[in-house]
C-alpha cells in the first residue's frame, strides 16, 4: 500500500497573534469612537471646545479660588459684601458645608448618639455590599439579614426608648439620614408589592383585578405632593380617635405606596413580554400559579425590566425631597434650611451647599446606574451563542 506524504500537514495549532495596532489601544479607541466619521469628527470638536470654556472655570470656582475652612460667613465674602477676601474672589464656599456637615448627615439628632445612625450606617454596608455580589455565598441568609434583621436593629438604634436608649423623635431627624432612610424602605416595600399589583393585574379574578387597576391609575394619576399630603394631613382624620401614626411613617407609607404603584405597570411590561409558551410549558409540567409565577414566568420578566426598576428607584430616590411639604428635612431640605443661618448668609454659601447636595445624590444615583448596566451583562444570557 502506497505511503502518503504528510510532511505539509500542520501538527500543531497556530498561536495566536496579537491585533493590529490600528486596531488595539487608546488611538484605536478614539478612531473607533470620537472621530469615526465626518460628523462624529465635528461633533467631537465641537464637545471639546465646550469642555475647555467650562471646565477651566468650574475647576477655578470649586478647587482653586475655594475657601475650605472658616469660621462664619466673613471667610466667604467678596470686598463688595464687607468680606476681608481679595477683589474679585468668587470661589466655592466649602466652609460652610464642612462647618454644616454633621447637619447635612443627621439633622438635628443629638451629637452625643450620632453613633447610633453611623452604627446602622455600618451594617447597612456590610450585609449590602455581600448582597450585591454574586460570588459571595447564602444569598438567602444575607436578604433575610438585609431586609427582615436590619430594620428591627435600625429601629432600635435609631429611635431608642429602649435597652438603655434614650428616645429620638424622628422630627429631629434630617439630612442624609432621612433620604436613606426613606429610599431604603421604599425600595424595600416597592418592588414586592408592586410585583404583586402588577400580577393582580394581570389576574383572571374580577374583583382583584379591579381593585389593582383602581389602585394603580389613582396613584399614578396624582403628584407625589398630594399623595404625601394626603398620608399626612389627611388620612389621622379617617383615623379613629386617639390613634395615629408618626410623621415619619406617614411618609414611608406614601413614598411606598407611590413607588409601588409605578413599579406595578414596570413589571406589567415585563410580563407581557415573556411568550406564551413559557406559560404554557410551565402548565404542561403541572405547575401551580405560584409555582409558575415564582419559577419560570417573573426571574425572566424581573431580568427583562431591571432598566426600569432601577430608574423606578433612582426617581423615589431624588423624589425623597418632596418630603419637605410635610415639614420632614431630607438632606436638599436641611441644605436649604442652613441658607437662613445669619453666619453663613452668602449668594456664594447657597451655591456651594446646592452643589453638595446635587453631587450627593447624583453619587448614589450614578451608582446605582452602574451596577444595574454590570447586573443586565451578568444576566444576558438569552441570546448568547
Amino acid at each position: 500500500m502506497q505511503e502518503h506524504d504528510l510532511s505539509w500537514v500542520r501538527t500543531e495549532m497556530v498561536l495566536a497573534e496579537r491585533a493590529p495596532t490600528s486596531e488595539r489601544g487608546p488611538v484605536a479607541w478614539v478612531r473607533k469612537n470620537l472621530i469615526a466619521t465626518t460628523g462624529d469628527t465635528i461633533l467631537t470638536i465641537i464637545g471639546f471646545v465646550i469642555v475647555a470654556m467650562i471646565l477651566p472655570q468650574v475647576i477655578n470656582w470649586a478647587f482653586l479660588s475655594a475657601q475650605w475652612t472658616g469660621p462664619d460667613r466673613t471667610v466667604c465674602t467678596t470686598v463688595a459684601q464687607g468680606g476681608i477676601q481679595q477683589d474679585g474672589w468668587s470661589g466655592a464656599c466649602w466652609a460652610f458645608v464642612n462647618a454644616k456637615f454633621g447637619q447635612f448627615m443627621f439633622g438635628t439628632y443629638p451629637i452625643e448618639e450620632r453613633w447610633r445612625p453611623i452604627l446602622v450606617a455600618i451594617l447597612f454596608v456590610a450585609l449590602l455590599a455581600p448582597m450585591l455580589i454574586p460570588r459571595v455565598p447564602r444569598k438567602g441568609l444575607n436578604a433575610l439579614l438585609l431586609f427582615v434583621a436590619l430594620p428591627i436593629v435600625a429601629f432600635i438604634l435609631l429611635v431608642g426608648g429602649m435597652f438603655g436608649l434614650p428616645h429620638v423623635e424622628t422630627a429631629r431627624w434630617g439630612g442624609l439620614l432621612v433620604t436613606l432612610s426613606l429610599s431604603f424602605v421604599g425600595i424595600a416595600v416597592s418592588l414586592p408589592l408592586g410585583t404583586m399589583l402588577a400580577l393582580g393585574r394581570r389576574s383572571k379574578m374580577p374583583i382583584v383585578k379591579m381593585l389593582c387597576i383602581i389602585f394603580i391609575e389613582t396613584v399614578r394619576g396624582i403628584p407625589l405632593i398630594t399623595v404625601l399630603f394626603f398620608v399626612s394631613v389627611m388620612l389621622p382624620l379617617f383615623l379613629p380617635a386617639g390613634v395615629t401614626f408618626d410623621k415619619f411613617l406617614r411618609a414611608l407609607i406614601g413614598v411606598s405606596l407611590f413607588a409601588a404603584a409605578y413599579m406595578a405597570e414596570v413589571v406589567r411590561g415585563g410580563l407581557q413580554a415573556i411568550p406564551k409558551g413559557q406559560y404554557e410549558g410551565a402548565d404542561s409540567l403541572g405547575l401551580g400559579y405560584w409555582q409558575k409565577m415564582g419559577l419560570i414566568v417573573l426571574p425572566q420578566a424581573l431580568k427583562l425590566v431591571i432598566p426600569g426598576i432601577v430608574n423606578t428607584f433612582i426617581g423615589m430616590f431624588k423624589d425623597t425631597s418632596l418630603v419637605l411639604i410635610i415639614s420632614m428635612f431630607d438632606l436638599l431640605g436641611v441644605v436649604k434650611q442652613n441658607f437662613s443661618d445669619p453666619n453663613w448668609a452668602t449668594p456664594q454659601t447657597a451655591r456651594s451647599g446646592l452643589v453638595f447636595a446635587a453631587f450627593v445624590f447624583w453619587l448614589f444615583c450614578f451608582g446605582m446606574s452602574r451596577y444595574s448596566m454590570y447586573t443586565e451583562r451578568r444576566l444576558d444570557t438569552g441570546y448568547k451563542r
